[in-house]
C-alpha cells in the first residue's frame, strides 16, 4: 500500500521574521522584490497542513535566532513564541551558538520542539549536548530524524560560540543512527536535518547509504529541482526565509517510490497569519523607531549573492577606508543580509549587514601574509575535498586587486597580486583596515587595535558624506 508525507523545509532564515527585499535573477539581470516574512510562512505551513492533514512535518535547518538586531538584541529569545507557533518538528543549528552554549541550551528547552545534532559533543564529558534523533509520526508513517549542526562552529567561529563543547563532521556517527532508527524502532523513512552545507551534504550521501531525505542548509542554495545522491533526495531552499521547500513523498514497503518538489517563494500572494502577524508586531514594535530611520541612500543595489565580490560588502569596505588611513580592506565573506535596492537606507538596513556590529580594527600586514592569508581563504572556500571547505564566500577586500584559479590546487591559486595598484611586495608593510577577527584572522599581522567606532557608527559616518555608490570593481577575479 503506498503511503505518502509532505516534508516542509526552511533553512537561514537568519532572523528575518518580517517581509524583506529579496534578489531575484531575471535572466541577465538582478530584480528587487518583497519576499519572506514569518506571519506568511506560518500561512503557508497551515494551509499544507489542512490540504494534507496527518500528513506533514515541518523542519528548520538552522541559522533562524540570528542575523537581525531583534535577534541579537534578545540572544534569540525574543523568537522562541513565533518560533514555536510555526509548530516545526526539529531543527538544527549554526549561528544559534553565536550567544555561547549555555544560552542556546536555554533557548532549545523553551522550544516545543528538539534541536538534533549528532556531532556535537561536550568536552568535559564527551556526551551529546543535543539529542541525536527523534521519531515523527504521522497518520500512517514513522519518520526517523537525525540532526547534524554545523562543523564549523569549533573551527572557524569565534571561541566564544563553541565554550566547553566540539563539533565532528557528524559521517562517522550517521550509519549507527540510521541502523537503529531503521533496524530497532523500525521507521519507514529516515530524514537527515543538516546544516554543514550543500558540497558537504551531497558527500556525505555518497558516502553514507540509507539516507531517504536529507535536507540541507548552510550554502543559501535555491533548489528548484531536488538532487537524487546515492538515492537521497536532497533540497536546500534560499535563505531569509524567502523561499520554503516542499517535498511530497510516496512511501511504499518502507522505500520512497515516488516524490514531487516545489521550491515556494514566500511572495505577496501569501497572506499572513493573523496571529503570528501580531506577534511579529510585538517582537518588532520596540525596535521600529530606532531601525526606521533613514541614515542615508544608496545608487547601487546592495548585495551579497555573489561569491568573489559582492556589492553589499563593497558599501561597507568603502565606509572603512574612509574613516582609516589604510592601504586595504577585508571583512569577512558572510553570506547572509537581505538586499537594499537602490534608494533609502535605514538603521534596520545597517544591522541586518552587519548584526554583531564589531569594532573597527586596524593592523599592520606584510604582503607575504596578505598572500598567505588569501591563500588559506581560497582554500576554505573551493577546496576539492568538501569537507574541508570551511568559508561562506571569499573574503571581501578593497584596495588590492587578485587574479586567481579556482581549479588550482591548495595554496597556488593566486596567479597575481596587486595592492594600490602595485603588484604586491611580500616585503612591504601595508596598513590594514577590517571587521572582525575573521575579517584578518589572528596569527597574520602585528599591531592589532581594535579603534574606538563600531562598524554600523563607520556606515552611518560615511553615508553622511552623500550616496554610496558601490559597484562591482574586480577585486577578485577568476580567470
Amino acid at each position: 500500500m503506498t503511503e505518502q508525507v509532505t516534508l516542509l523545509q526552511m533553512n537561514d532564515s537568519h532572523g528575518y521574521i518580517e517581509p524583506h527585499p529579496e534578489l531575484f535573477w531575471t535572466g541577465g539581470r538582478a530584480e528587487y522584490r518583497l519576499a519572506g516574512g514569518y506571519a506568511r510562512i506560518a500561512a503557508l505551513f497551515d494551509a499544507v497542513r489542512d490540504a494534507r492533514p496527518g500528513r506533514v512535518l515541518a523542519f528548520d535547518c538552522g541559522d533562524t535566532i540570528h542575523g537581525t538586531y531583534p535577534a541579537v538584541q534578545s540572544e534569540g529569545e525574543a523568537f522562541v513564541p513565533v518560533l514555536n507557533a510555526l509548530r516545526f518538528d526539529a531543527m538544527t543549528a549554526h549561528w544559534e551558538f553565536a550567544y555561547g552554549p549555555e544560552q542556546f541550551r536555554k533557548i532549545a528547552r523553551r522550544l516545543d520542539y528538539p534541536v538534533l545534532a549528532i556531532n556535537c559533543y561536550d568536552d568535559s564529558t564527551e556526551d551529546l549536548v543535543f539529542p541525536p534523533c527523534t521519531i515523527c509520526e504521522t497518520d500512517d508513517l514513522q519518520v526517523g530524524v537525525i540532526g547534524i549542526a554545523a562543523t564549523v562552529v569549533d573551527k572557524v567561529m569565534p571561541e566564544s560560540f563553541s565554550e566547553g563543547i566540539h563539533f565532528t563532521l557528524g559521517n562517522a556517527e550517521l550509519p549507527g543512527y540510521i541502523t537503529h532508527l531503521r533496524e530497532e524502532e523500525g521507521v519507514d523513512l529516515i530524514v537527515v536535518v543538516s546544516h554543514l552545507g550543500f558540497p558537504q551534504e551531497v558527500n556525505l550521501a555518497r558516502e553514507v547509504d540509507g539516507i531517504d531525505v536529507l535536507l540541507s542548509g548552510h550554502t543559501h542554495n535555491r533548489l528548484f529541482e531536488p538532487a537524487v545522491v546515492n538515492g537521497t533526495i536532497l533540497i536546500q531552499s534560499g535563505c531569509h526565509g524567502s523561499f520554503i521547500g516542499r517535498l511530497d513523498l510516496e512511501v511504499e514497503n518502507r522505500r520512497v517510490t515516488g516524490f514531487d518538489h516545489d521550491l515556494i517563494v514566500v511572495g505577496e500572494a501569501i497572506g499572513p497569519h493573523p496571529e503570528v502577524e501580531e506577534m511579529v508586531e510585538g517582537i518588532m514594535d520596540p525596535h521600529r523607531e530606532y531601525l526606521s530611520r533613514v541614515v542615508g541612500e544608496t545608487r547601487t543595489g546592495l548585495n551579497r549573492n555573489t561569491i568573489l565580490e559582492a556589492t553589499m560588502d563593497n558599501f561597507l569596505l568603502q565606509a572603512l577606508l574612509d574613516l582609516v588611513d589604510a592601504d586595504v580592506a577585508f571583512s569577512n565573506g558572510w553570506r547572509y543580509g537581505a538586499p537594499v535596492p537602490p534608494g533609502p537606507i535605514t538603521v534596520n538596513d545597517l544591522w541586518n549587514m552587519v548584526p554583531e556590529n564589531p569594532p573597527v580594527s586596524a593592523v599592520e600586514i606584510t604582503g607575504r601574509e596578505m598572500r598567505a592569508m588569501m591563500e588559506e581563504n581560497l582554500e576554505r572556500t573551493f577546496a576539492r575535498d568538501p569537507y574541508e571547505q570551511m568559508g561562506g564566500y571569499v573574503k571581501r577586500c578593497m584596495g588590492i586587486n587578485l587574479y586567481c584559479k579556482l581549479e588550482n590546487a591548495s595554496g597556488l591559486r593566486i596567479q597575481e597580486f596587486f595592492a594600490g595598484g602595485k603588484r604586491l611586495d611580500p616585503d612591504a608593510v601595508y596598513r590594514t583596515v577590517f571587521v572582525t577577527s575573521q575579517g584578518v584572522p589572528e596569527g597574520y599581522g602585528e599591531g592589532r587595535e581594535d579603534l574606538d567606532v563600531s562598524a554600523i557608527e563607520a556606515l552611518e559616518r560615511y553615508l553622511a558624506r552623500g550616496p554610496a555608490h558601490a559597484d562591482l570593481v574586480g577585486s577578485i577575479v577568476a580567470v
